[in-house]
């Protein structure tokens, strides 16, 4: 009888497995809400297409990223520009005689006093200057074997260690290696900052002839780009965004401007008291390498040290790096907030992430550029948390996720 009912057993489950498996089929395959194959086919082939279009349009983009950054050179020349242009028509707009000085004239008459200015201290400076670049350069081969000099005298304070030879060997060749790599990085960036500006002195011209359109036409650019938005709220919101970006982008400009002079005046004196040769060059140097975030004072500060030490003495190079780390703290941390006044609020580290960000992806207009994108993108996305009344971009979606979990408990 148990025999039977074994055999009876072993038929059912049998059925009920079968019974399983067509279910299970059913569901993967038949089921209305499986996606079909074409449906599939589809979605790979618009996200090729997809792929495909945006690697072209980034191609595209890529290779008009001169034309790009010579625009922003022109917004930020622009940003120069307008305080001289708004001080010189405000007299006239006090007595109503905005029609003697229309905005294209009072354009036209800033470009004039910059111009004349930057030529009166060009003609100034520029024999002292070029006459000390011409024997810095003639000092170069010097300087070079003075390096090398240094580097007999470490290989000569190696072999004196008590080491064994083969330790003494992988110092010397960790020693070389290291300083030559450190050369041929500083070559490598000059060489490279050179050639960008001979490449770029075609492009430099139209600098100022695009500010002037920029800044006579700027009304038009920013209606056409609040109609791009529908009235009420939204353009409302978009105004707002583009006050504060234009309040922000001010700044910045304001501050760059401000320090390049500052930290060149300062650097010139500094140098010229310590007694650093060059000092009216390195000065210069120090005022246009300012507007390079971190690397502009970082390769400045090599430089001078270098020049103090190898044409004055180690006390001198010592003096030279004390005075330009008080000159950075200073201008870092007390002189740099005022001039901006809180119109970049960015954290020194992102600051320092962004510039090396910018350098891996674009070189040196990418440093230029990294601070005032990141800028910009920091006031969009405050915008959009205020306009959407949210605490973050993932705020909302942890928290449905939250309530809905929390439903789910309590029904359970």
């Amino acid at each position: 009888m148990s025999e039977e009912k074994e055999t009876a057993k072993v038929p059912m489950r049998e059925i009920q497995k079968k019974r399983r498996v067509r279910r299970t089929f059913r569901r993967v395959f038949l089921d209305p809400s499986t996606p079909s194959s074409w449906t599939v086919a589809r979605v790979v082939i618009v996200a090729f297409l997809v792929w495909n279009i945006g690697g072209f349009i980034g191609g595209i983009l890529f290779a008009l990223k001169n034309l790009f950054f010579v625009m922003v050179l022109a917004i930020f020349f622009a940003y120069l520009i307008d305080p001289i242009v708004k001080t010189i028509r405000q007299p006239f707009k006090q007595k109503k005689l905005e029609r003697f000085m229309p905005r294209p004239a009072a354009i036209v008459l800033a470009y004039l006093i910059i111009f004349s200015i930057l030529g009166f201290g060009i003609a100034t400076l520029a024999p002292r200057a070029s006459s000390q670049a011409r024997e810095f350069g003639s000092n170069i081969p010097m300087y070079a074997s003075e390096i090398q000099e240094k580097i007999n005298d470490l290989s000569r304070w190696n072999r004196g260690l008590k080491f064994s030879k083969s330790i003494q060997e992988k110092i010397t060749e960790k020693t070389d290696a290291i300083i030559t790599g450190t050369g041929d990085r500083i070559t490598e960036f000059f060489g490279n900052f050179l050639i960008d500006i001979v490449t770029s002195l075609p492009w430099i011209v139209l600098i100022p002839i695009l500010a002037f359109f920029f800044l006579k036409d700027v009304n038009f650019f920013r209606t056409l780009f609040l109609r791009c938005f529908p009235v009420g709220r939204w353009r409302t919101r978009a105004g707002l965004v583009l006050e504060e970006v234009n309040e922000t982008l001010a700044a910045y400009t304001r501050a760059q401007l401000i320090s390049c002079f500052l930290i060149g005046s300062v650097c010139a004196l500094g140098f010229w008291l310590i007694g650093v040769k060059y000092a009216l060059l390195l000065g210069i140097l120090a005022g246009v390498l300012e507007f390079i975030p971190l690397i502009g004072p970082v390769t400045i500060g090599i430089l001078s040290i270098s020049v103090a030490g190898f044409s004055g003495s180690s006390w001198q190079a010592l003096w030279t790096f004390a005075f330009l780390i008080v000159l950075r703290l200073t201008h870092d941390y007390v002189t740099y907030p005022r001039i901006v006044r809180g119109g970049i609020l960015l954290h020194p580290l992102l600051i320092i992430l962004s510039i090396l960000a910018g350098e891996q992806i674009a070189g040196i207009p990418g440093v230029f550029l990294s601070i005032p994108i990141v800028a910009l993108l920091t006031v969009i996305y405050r915008h959009i948390l205020e306009h959407t009344g949210s605490r973050g971009i993932f705020a909302g979606w942890l928290d449905s996720h939250s309530d809905k979990t929390g439903i789910e408990v309590e029904n359970k």
